[in-house]
């Protein structure tokens, strides 16, 4: 059976002029006729991989209130558990729980006139039984940027761009974030929703997935299971890169369906991204790939905007309403909730 899904290898890229090109032209191609590959080849060891899938699974083992100790709710920078239900997506329930962190950061000073995307940055929230979960996950997310890096360059290679072409967007204090999530099963009569059909919002997503399925792609009008496979990533495009070539790459509908009672799945998403005060510029593409770029896909009820404070900002309001009406109830025009 031919996989749908292709899988390249970044360590190509280090292996002579006729490697590198063959995997930029692989990779512009798989970007563009399907928006989702695994990546192996990243120099990221098994044993780290299952590090990382260790840690997750003793977080998620804890006492449900340990984990609503440090409830995303809390947290203006959307950082945090959130229990099974907690995040919607469409207007809908998605069925998993997650701990969502990001770079360790100072709170901003708020002064008059500060945009409201600013009030992003700040610490994360860590379990206090678990003195080790903070190192773990914050080496994970240093190894992965730098493979999102390498790839990030990539792209702009196989888009005929300088290597360097969105350095300045990244560089600096970028918001990249992460998640390690569990889908508990549901039974099978249940709504099966554990993430429903979304597009990423950075430049790139890089996952991690335990043994079980459940991430299916948008292809040719029908949903393509993207099957684990073991030491590799899978990495799709986000909406940044749609917006930055003019729709010559897309950000590709995805979802999760939760899995079936009795069986759990791990997954730990990591989001490459832009600096919160980037503004995403429009490349010069050559002329044989303007002519196949038509646009941004944006959607009239949730657009896409080129300022990436903004742009996140719009995006987690609409996912935590609990976390805008707590912290945000200005932009909502609401009482700010009691905590």
């Amino acid at each position: 059976m031919t996989r749908i899904v292709p899988v390249l290898d970044l360590s190509q890229l280090e292996r002579g002029e006729q490697a590198r090109s063959a995997f930029l032209a692989d990779l512009r191609s798989a970007a563009r006729d399907i928006g989702f590959f695994y990546l192996g080849g990243h120099g990221i060891s098994f044993d780290e991989i299952n590090q990382v899938l260790k840690a997750s699974r003793q977080f998620f083992a804890l006492p449900d209130a340990e984990k609503q100790a440090i409830e995303m709710v809390n947290s203006p920078q959307f950082r945090g558990y959130t229990r099974a239900g907690g995040e919607r997506t469409q207007g809908k329930a998605d069925w998993r729980e997650q701990l969502d962190i990001g770079f360790e950061r100072p709170t901003l000073v708020q002064e008059p006139g500060s945009p409201a995307w600013t009030r992003l940055q700040g610490p994360n929230q860590w379990p206090a039984s678990l003195p080790d979960l903070q190192s773990r996950l914050l080496n994970w997310q240093n190894k992965v940027t730098d493979v999102g890096i390498r790839l990030l360059q990539a792209f702009a290679l196989a888009l005929e761009q300088d290597e360097d072409a969105f350095g300045s967007i990244y560089r600096g204090e970028p918001n990249h974030r992460m998640k390690i999530v569990r889908y508990p099963g549901r039974e099978t009569e249940a709504n099966d929703q554990g993430v429903g059909a979304h597009k990423d919002g950075g430049f790139l997503t890089l996952l991690l997935q335990d043994e079980n399925r459940g991430l299916q792609v948008e292809y040719d009008g029908s949903w393509v299971d993207v099957e684990p496979l073991p030491g590799t990533l899978v990495v799709n495009i986000g909406e940044l890169l749609e917006l930055a070539s003019n729709g010559y790459l897309r950000a590709t509908v995805h979802r999760v369906v939760a899995p079936p009672a009795g069986v759990d799945r791990i997954s730990v998403p990591f989001f490459f991204s832009a600096r919160l005060d980037a503004t995403i510029p429009l490349l010069d593409l050559p002329e044989e790939l303007a002519r196949e770029a038509t646009g941004p896909a944006s959607d009239p009820d949730n657009p896409l905007l080129r300022d990436v404070g903004a742009n996140v900002l719009k995006s987690r309001l609409r996912s935590h309403p609990d976390v805008a009406e707590r912290h945000y109830a200005d932009l909502l025009g609401k009482a700010p909730r009691a905590a």
